[in-house]
């Protein structure tokens, strides 16, 4: 059985992607934030709580959950979304979104990596944002689209030290992603124009079991 991180867990496409790969029977190791792990979990399913903007809890996390088995793909999905133009982005709105979007990310990527080079293969997976690559969008979210980008720079970083290891790393930009919490924020969208969280859990799996290997994939 192979296992699957996947931060960001209990957020609503970390919930789609949680169970497409256990459809998939692989084990899924569920991070969620601190006291928000259900009490009651299902077969091939494990949860685990932590902080990740907090180094030294990841990386204590990733020692325990490699003794005696691998880390096959990492998929980080925690993050979050803030708008604001130049006029309303400072230095503690940057911070926040740094923290949230790329620390989080980096602080599992950093020891899951170290952890592949050693076994000699595994994916890693991060969500950008097209705020990171269209000046049209990201001049309206500025903190977001600049947390995102370094994203974009890290995967390319990783897949490119990963080469001969047979490690890879990509970069999933999804549009609009169709849930309750941007229903109810943009009420007179098309929906029917947002991408599904099962169509983006699809692409994560198809990217972990070696189906696509584009280093950067952008849904509709």
């Amino acid at each position: 059985m192979k296992n699957v991180l996947i931060t960001g867990a209990g957020g609503n496409l970390g919930t789609a992607v949680v169970k497409r790969f256990l459809k998939e029977g692989y084990h899924v190791i569920a991070a969620v934030s601190p006291g928000k792990a259900p009490k009651e979990t299902m077969q091939g399913l494990t949860f685990v709580e932590v902080d990740l903007a907090q180094e030294a809890l990841v990386e204590r996390l990733i020692q325990d959950l490699t003794k005696g088995q691998s880390i096959d793909a990492a998929l980080m999905l925690a993050g979050g979304y803030a708008s604001g133009a130049i006029d309303k982005t400072g230095k503690v709105e940057l911070a926040a979104m740094y923290d949230l979007n790329f620390l989080t990310a980096y602080n599992v990527a950093r020891p899951v990596f170290q952890t592949m080079m050693q076994q000699g293969s595994g994916t890693l997976v991060f969500i950008g944002a097209r705020a990171a690559l269209d000046a049209s969008t990201g001049k309206n979210m500025i903190a977001y689209g600049l947390s995102k980008s370094l994203l974009f720079k890290l995967s390319s970083f990783l897949g490119d030290a990963g080469k001969k290891s047979q490690v890879k790393s990509h970069v999933v930009v999804p549009s609009t992603i169709d849930s309750p919490a941007n229903r109810e924020a943009m009420p007179n969208a098309d929906w029917s124009k947002w991408v599904q969280p099962a169509e983006i859990a699809g692409m994560l799996l198809d990217l972990v079991e070696g189906r696509r290997s584009e280093a950067v994939i952008e849904t509709r």
